[in-house]
């Protein structure tokens, strides 16, 4: 074929009755457009599309981008589902064609590469965990709880010790509760005291032979590291059942402590949020999870193992729940992770931890003289302050706050969680951010407290969509269902 010739299969559309040529091939004969698509898909017209200048696209969508929220341009005090600081060189390396081109599917001889470094994560993951064993399979902190409780679930079964029952603290994440009904175990709630830990009395009625796992937060959603922690590990290890620690607040804690030290049997970590990735709108995320032992033969199937060589996807697992996802993981969120925890060493790490609780704390000393923050004057790396007063005595609730921060170009905090906690406003400054914009946000937040309530029930007052009336949309909701 001469080099010149064109081999693509682009053809020029018309109305029917016209024959259309591929592009560049004169030579080729002409296929009638009928015998390619139905007639009756084909337009009589042209299309009326507009004509625009590519100045006028460009800039409605850079005008439209700049309305959203955007951690590059806003402050982020978002509690629990920190939006973290995502370096821009990240995006360079996932986009690297050993990462971004490989197929899931490609055989491990051509996958040596993105094998070797999910190879590294697992160990990574394993060491600041204090746990042996980790699977990199599921795709959110949410599957990894599943997960670690499906493998709780097989172990039981395994040894023929068939317990049914899963410990909550009220303060959990609710996706704890979410994840042992799917795993197959009754969720039982554990009382926290007043200062917002795990009511040890409570926890110690509840165990018997029927426990299965009791699932701890620590650093806890009130930003509260139990101490209690290695007396509780203890009384659910006597009684034969196991411990599971929610990773989402390992930032609080990297290279301080780990939670296989003081007793945790399994966990997961929220990588896009503790070691950086884009997150946000429910994805994408990763959870891994990191187990004891005794645990590895249920972890999903496969893992990455290290052989005579290179590295390899194992099957050969008889006792494996099986996978919980299509491939192997959300490997662009591990890619990010692994760079970011090799850029910062254990040293950065513990570091990273330390800005956290030290960031934390100083916002919430600017803030506790202005709002009430019920649980201390302390806290690891985010604290819930309450409107509960605020609201009985001004009429400004915990989303008027939220509202009026948006008028400022402020991400509002978590609103209304912790359910402990009424009126909650829960605040996450992050490692990275600035004294400077701590101070600010203190500033601003501060003067919307000083605002008059009819001010703040109507914000916010200068973005294109304000609040809409929440009371009708619940008593009259437009439910409709669409094919």
């Amino acid at each position: 074929m001469d080099k010149n010739q064109s081999t693509g299969l682009l053809f020029e559309i018309s109305r029917p009755g016209r024959r259309a040529h591929r592009v560049g091939a004169p030579d080729v004969p002409e296929i009638p457009l009928e015998t390619l698509f139905p007639g009756e898909v084909l337009a009589e017209t042209p299309p009326a599309l507009p004509e625009l200048a590519e100045l006028d696209v460009v800039r409605h969508f850079t005008n439209l981008s700049s309305k959203n929220m955007a951690i590059d341009c806003n402050f982020y005090p978002l509690g629990s589902c920190t939006m973290k600081y995502n370096p821009k060189r990240h995006e360079r390396i996932v986009a690297l064609p050993g990462f971004g081109a490989i197929h899931p599917l490609a055989p491990d001889s051509v996958s040596q590469g993105i094998l070797e470094l999910v190879y590294g994560m697992q160990k990574i993951l394993a060491e600041i965990a204090g746990l042996p064993a980790v699977s990199i399979q599921p795709a959110a902190g949410a599957q990894g709880e599943l997960t670690a409780l499906l493998v709780a679930a097989a172990y039981f079964r395994h040894k023929k010790d068939y317990r049914t029952r899963v410990l909550i603290p009220d303060s959990a994440h609710g996706t704890n509760p979410a994840s042992a009904a799917l795993a197959g175990f009754e969720a039982v709630t554990v009382k926290s005291r007043a200062d917002g830990l795990v009511d040890f009395e409570d926890l110690k009625s509840k165990v018997d032979n029927r426990t299965a796992v009791f699932m701890i937060t620590n650093p806890n959603t009130l930003g509260l590291f139990d101490g209690q922690i290695a007396e509780i590990t203890k009384l659910i290890h006597d009684a034969g059942g196991l411990v599971y620690l929610d990773g989402a607040n390992m930032n609080a804690i990297l290279g301080i402590t780990r939670p296989g030290d003081f007793g945790a049997d399994m966990m997961h970590y929220n990588v896009h949020k503790t070691f950086t990735g884009p997150h946000g709108a429910g994805g994408p995320g990763s959870g891994p999870i990191a187990v004891r032992d005794f645990l590895e033969p249920f972890l999903p199937s496969p893992v990455v193992v290290k052989t005579n060589n290179g590295y390899a996807l194992d099957f050969d697992r008889s006792l494996s729940i099986g996978r919980v996802h299509g491939f192997q993981g959300n490997i662009g969120v591990l890619v990010r992770g692994y760079a970011y925890i090799l850029t910062l060493g254990p040293k950065g790490l513990r570091e990273v931890s330390e800005q956290a609780v030290l960031n934390a704390n100083y916002l919430l000393a600017l803030l506790k003289d202005a709002i009430e923050v019920p649980k201390g004057d302390r806290c690891m790396h985010e604290f819930v302050a309450s409107a509960r007063l605020l609201r009985r005595e001004k009429r400004i609730s915990a989303m008027d706050i939220c509202k009026g921060l948006l008028d400022h170009g402020y991400h509002p905090p978590t609103v209304y969680f912790p359910l402990v906690v009424p009126e909650a406003l829960m605040m996450e400054p992050t490692e990275t951010e600035s004294k400077e914009t701590l101070e600010e946000y203190a500033k601003v937040f501060k003067a919307i407290l000083a605002e008059s309530a009819e001010t703040l029930h109507h914000a916010p007052h200068t973005l294109g969509i304000s609040r809409p009336d929440e009371v009708a949309a619940a008593k009259t909701p437009v439910l409709r269902w669409k094919n």
